[in-house]
């Protein structure tokens, strides 16, 4: 979250990736660092016990939600 709030305060799009289970640790952190209006790409939880096929379904996920951060600055969440 820290090199996402230093990028996106030098102007340059970032898309933070994290999984759902960790959604308000991520909006603790943002909020701290005064970046209220930086927005991440939630993905499913979990990926440490992924198979090389899952992990492959979660970027698969991320993809457009990056995107999305990265033309609109919001990911766009289902």
């Amino acid at each position: 979250m820290h090199d996402a709030v230093t990028l996106e305060s030098k102007g340059i799009p970032t898309a933070v990736i994290i999984t759902k289970e960790f959604t308000l640790e991520a909006q603790t952190q943002r909020d701290a660092l005064g970046m209220q209006d930086l927005n991440w790409v939630a993905i499913q939880h979990p990926l440490s016990t992924l198979t090389e096929a899952e992990i492959g379904q979660r970027i698969d996920e991320a993809i457009p939600q990056i995107v999305n951060v990265w033309i609109r600055g919001k990911a766009k969440i289902n």
